[in-house]
């Protein structure tokens, strides 16, 4: 027998190690937060919002500037990122109890679990009122319909029972135990914040009550920050929509939008003082992960389901609509083997395209998506990405302004055209080149008739 010198087998050793270390599967750590404007995180430019770990993902790793949600809604969003398919194709279209539906999705944590990794779901699931388990998790964790923020109850692989404590940390807790544990196989950790969504009791036919004034309820610890702060302001900011006949209706028992119908300021600073323990939960979680030597081996990925009107033409609570402030996202994401630190990523991603880039990451190979793979936009490899999406909306019951206001509308680069389904003669176009806080309609303009006609003909396109 040969024998082999001891340099020698040093060097195969090593190479060995350096194969499988190559071959390794990355962990994920996915993190979304109801209701996040991507303009509020100091990423982003917020001149004041403390949010230095979400921050430390976007320095470390990429930040998307133009991330978009392609139907601005609780339930389907979260079924988008979920799928990476649009509504119509997943089926969960509103915010109405699609349990059974959901139990049936072909998600991308359910498709890694398959593959060999251990999964996980943390907080709000909201398809429906059901709080049970859905298939392709080996911990669950979530609540009934929109959940509690105060000692809420929790179902845990299971088990329901109430759990004294603010829901975030409450979460958070849990994630850092799962992320704690001993194991071999890599890991999936899907963590569904409640925070930034209003507290709310979720009724079946898919209509809400908020709880206490304005619903927002910030941890104990939290209630008295940024007091003194001055709340930026888009020029849109309480501005009656002149110009959109779908917004100037008049809804009977309700006031016309404008400055009497902002979100009050109150409201808003709950909101941002509710992000900060997000963000601490985050922190931990990424402590757990250098401590455990796991952090470079994982894809940590923080989003959003869709953003929320602070009284952009008069708005406040309808985030149905396809104006951008409901539609565009944060998206950072972290994951040194691949993503360059520091990277500020320009071309249009969607909510759709985080399935097939996980799924790739950890190698299942999806079947065709509607989303694409973020790979090779992490490679700078932009040629032939995408130039428009689409973007739906189905009508539901919540909020009697907009009732029959389903939509479907196209965005590219430069343009957005919203054709209202069931509106005659109110459909809005515009030119965000030009108009970027979307307040003058073109959809009647003679200049732009070329540009409508093309926009028509790619809304039948998609």
């Amino acid at each position: 027998m040969t024998r082999i010198r001891p340099f020698a087998a040093l060097f195969f050793l090593l190479e060995f190690v350096q194969c499988r270390e190559a071959n390794k599967r990355p962990n994920f750590l996915v993190v979304v937060v109801d209701d996040l404007r991507w303009d509020d995180v100091g990423a982003y430019g917020h001149p004041f919002v403390e949010t230095p770990n979400i921050d430390r993902i976007a320095r470390e790793g990429a930040r998307f500037q133009n991330a978009f949600a392609t139907t601005p809604l609780c339930s389907p969003s979260r079924a988008n990122i979920l799928t990476g398919l649009y509504a119509r194709r997943n089926g969960i279209t509103d915010n109405t109890n699609r349990s059974e539906r959901s139990h049936e999705l072909v998600t991308f944590p359910r498709l890694l679990d398959a593959a060999g990794y251990d999964t996980a779901f943390l907080g709000k699931w909201h398809m429906g009122n059901d709080e049970t388990e859905r298939p392709g998790f080996d911990y669950w964790v979530s609540m009934k319909g929109q959940g509690e923020a105060i000692d809420p109850y929790l179902h845990e692989n299971g088990t329901t029972r109430k759990v004294e404590g603010y829901v975030t940390d409450l979460l958070t807790d849990r994630a850092v135990r799962f992320l704690s544990r001993e194991r071999d196989e890599p890991f999936v950790l899907f963590l569904a914040h409640k925070a930034l969504h209003p507290n709310i009791i979720q009724h079946d036919d898919g209509t809400s009550t908020p709880i206490g004034e304005g619903g927002f309820i910030p941890a104990e610890r939290h209630r008295t920050l940024y007091a003194d702060a001055e709340i930026p302001r888009r020029p849109s900011y309480g501005v009656p929509p002149a110009g959109k006949p779908a917004l100037e209706r008049s809804i009977e028992g309700l006031p016309p939008l404008g400055p009497e119908t902002v979100l009050p300021d109150g409201a808003i600073r709950d909101r941002l003082r509710m992000l900060m323990a997000v963000d601490e939960g985050l922190g931990r979680m990424l402590d757990v992960l250098e401590r455990k030597g796991e952090l470079e081996n994982t894809v940590v990925v923080v989003t959003s389901d869709h953003g929320f009107f602070y009284g952009e033409h008069g708005l406040s609570e309808e985030r149905r609509l396809a104006y951008e402030e409901s539609l565009r996202i944060p998206l950072v994401v972290r994951y040194p083997p691949l993503v360059k630190a520091g990277s500020v990523i320009d071309p249009m991603v969607l909510t759709l395209d985080l399935a097939p880039t996980l799924l790739e990451l950890g190698g299942v190979p999806p079947e065709p998506l509607d989303g694409r793979s973020l790979v090779p936009l992490f490679r700078d490899e932009t040629e032939g990405w995408r130039d428009a999406f689409f973007i739906e909306y189905y009508s539901d019951i919540v909020f009697p302004r907009i009732v029959n206001m389903g939509y479907e509308a196209v965005r590219t680069e430069r343009y957005k055209l919203i054709h209202y389904r069931e509106l005659e003669g109110m459909d809005e176009l515009y030119d965000l080149e030009t108009d970027p806080y979307e307040m003058t309609n073109l959809i009647a303009s003679e200049d732009y008739a070329s540009v409508r006609q093309e926009l028509y003909s790619r809304l039948e396109d998609f």
